[in-house]
């Protein structure tokens, strides 16, 4: 797909920290115990005869990864106590680890897999009219009122994961014209068209979704010291609102009357707008617009030879 190494690469960018900061934790153990044990007065044997603080550091990092080579050895009470400890806190450091990737790897994958069927649902980058006007129809309504359903699970499976690991935010989408933050306010402006501008719609299921997006928007920025931003450009000007009034009348899409939906369009959207605004500024990454892009195609219709 175009894009899709400088995408891969943002989204690798997403596990650099993580790694990083699990290197930094064990390093930050190791050298603590060796600095424990130089405190105590080295209490330690070498195969060599010779002693520095390396070899308190030699020690510390075999015993901390259960190594147990044998030519460095505890003499003292205190050394052999701290060296139980440690081995001990090395068990337990690689039992976190082996066990923490995994569920934040199922997480993530959890989560891009409806951000991936977006794409064909919404465009790329998705929009809530095209969202909307794919869904045209009686048989669109239906599909679209299981779509809904569908994000609303997505939006509290959101919430619950990273509010358990903060870090899964960071972890970007491995695919052009895709996130998390993009997907979750493509929701949200789709269900606030269907309670505040259309006459037809699953109006219940939209506005359950809606809720559930909502909560997991505003939590979610808390999360990320993200305080919510009152931007001064607009993302759906007077134009573009009239536009998009036409968008969905030429697919079959009924709009309510004009005036009264605007004024409603406008108080849904400041209930989500400044903070999805805050976490794509807190995570760099820009927000859908409402409008699709003259002649856009979707990402699963280009290749690599269209670059």
């Amino acid at each position: 797909m175009p894009g899709a190494g400088g995408e891969a690469g943002r989204h690798a960018f997403g596990w650099q920290p993580l790694a990083v900061g699990l290197v930094v934790w064990a390093l930050g153990l190791i050298v603590g115990f060796a600095l424990l044990e130089l405190g105590c007065g080295s209490s330690l044997a070498a195969a060599d005869g010779q002693h520095s603080f390396f070899t308190d550091l030699y020690m510390s990092g075999t015993t901390f990864f259960t190594l147990g080579l044998g030519d460095v050895v505890p003499r003292s009470d205190l050394a052999r106590f701290l060296t139980v400890v440690e081995a001990g806190i090395g068990f337990a450091f690689l039992a976190v680890v082996i066990g923490y990737l995994p569920i934040l790897y199922q997480a993530f994958s959890r989560r891009e897999v409806e951000v991936s069927l977006l794409d064909a649902r919404a465009g790329s980058p998705s929009s809530a009219v095209e969202l909307l006007r794919r869904h045209a129809g009686v048989e669109g309504a239906d599909d679209l009122c299981q779509l809904l359903r569908g994000w609303e699970h997505w939006s509290a499976e959101l919430l619950e994961s990273h509010l358990s690991y903060p870090s899964l935010g960071y972890f970007r989408s491995q695919h052009e014209h895709q996130s998390w933050v993009a997907a979750l306010t493509t929701i949200l402006d789709a269900c606030a068209l269907i309670l505040a501008g259309v006459e037809q719609g699953p109006r219940h299921q939209a506005k359950l979704t809606f809720a559930m997006a909502r909560h997991a928007a505003v939590d979610l920025s808390q999360v990320f010291s993200a305080r919510p931003v009152q931007t001064k450009e607009d993302r759906l000007p007077a134009a573009d609102l009239a536009r998009l009034r036409e968008l969905l009348a030429t697919a079959g899409v009924v709009p309510a009357p004009a005036e009264a939906a605007d004024t409603k369009l406008r108080h849904l959207r400041g209930m989500y707008e400044p903070y999805a605004v805050a976490l794509a500024e807190q995570l760099l990454t820009p927000l859908p617009p409402w409008l699709p892009a003259d002649g856009a195609k979707d990402d699963w219709q280009t290749s690599p030879d269209e670059l």
